[in-house]
């Protein structure tokens, strides 16, 4: 297959997903205004690594309508994209800007839903006639108690990969409190990249995160792929999809 400037880190960004503050009982839904920042010892999303393995500083904002309805945005520094880039193809890009809007409601019984748009911006300087990772998805998701199905449908080319639209991502994940303050948390998902031979891939988290007083909270979490390295490895050399630990710390405001 011929690579083309995107091949090191096709499906790059983060999902800016604010978890909502759980309501006490009874309770009526209030509008809300939500947000958290934090620094990561390596950004990843759906397992590729979009900083090289080197530090993400991330902040996002979420309105929750009491209604249901929310809206948001999101930021992080990253290098995937400069780190794929050649002395004939140079690529000028450090920031992932997202945005979103959906839609959430509880379905009684333990079950929770929630559907909604979202749009990843990479602002920069893109050699000519080189297709834009700029990427529209749509996602729907269905809950019970503490696990959740998502699936992540691009109605765009998937992250800068020509002929890659009607790419999807299906991604189930579970968490678990197993002590005061102590969550347990797992995931594994597939991305299939659409019309690229040997880009499409699995990845997998073990996590646990401690919640502290004043929304402070510390992640650690183990993540792997099976993705190719002939597909994710960048200009330098360095393999983006590989067996790494990831410590976070972040407040919820």
């Amino acid at each position: 297959m011929r690579r083309s400037w995107m091949s090191a880190a096709v499906v790059a960004s983060g999902w800016a997903a604010i978890a909502p503050m759980p309501a006490r009982a009874g309770d009526a839904p209030v509008s809300r205004w939500l947000g958290s920042a934090g620094v990561v010892s390596d950004y990843l999303f759906r397992g590729l690594s979009q900083t090289d393995r080197r530090p993400a500083v991330q902040a996002g904002v979420e309105f929750d309508h009491a209604g249901g309805g929310y809206v948001g945005g999101w930021g992080s520094n990253v290098s995937w994209l400069a780190d794929a880039s050649t002395s004939t193809a140079p690529i000028s890009s450090s920031v992932e800007l997202d945005l979103y809007a959906g839609w959430r409601g509880d379905a009684g019984g333990g079950w929770s839903w929630d559907a909604g748009l979202y749009r990843y911006q990479y602002p920069g300087s893109y050699p000519r006639g080189s297709t834009r990772p700029h990427t529209t998805e749509g996602y729907a998701a269905l809950a019970w108690k503490s696990v959740s199905l998502k699936y992540s449908y691009a109605f765009t080319d998937l992250f800068g990969y020509a002929g890659s639209r009607h790419s999807g991502y299906l991604d189930l994940s579970w968490s678990r409190e197993f002590a005061p303050g102590w969550l347990l948390n797992a995931h594994v998902g597939h991305q299939h990249v659409a019309n690229v031979p040997g880009t499409s891939y699995s990845d997998w988290k073990l996590g646990v995160t401690r919640n502290f007083g004043s929304g402070w909270s510390l992640a650690l979490g183990y993540c792997d792929t099976d993705a190719r390295r002939a597909a994710y490895t960048n200009a330098r050399g360095h393999y983006l999809g590989g067996a790494t630990a990831v410590l976070s710390v972040a407040r919820s405001f």
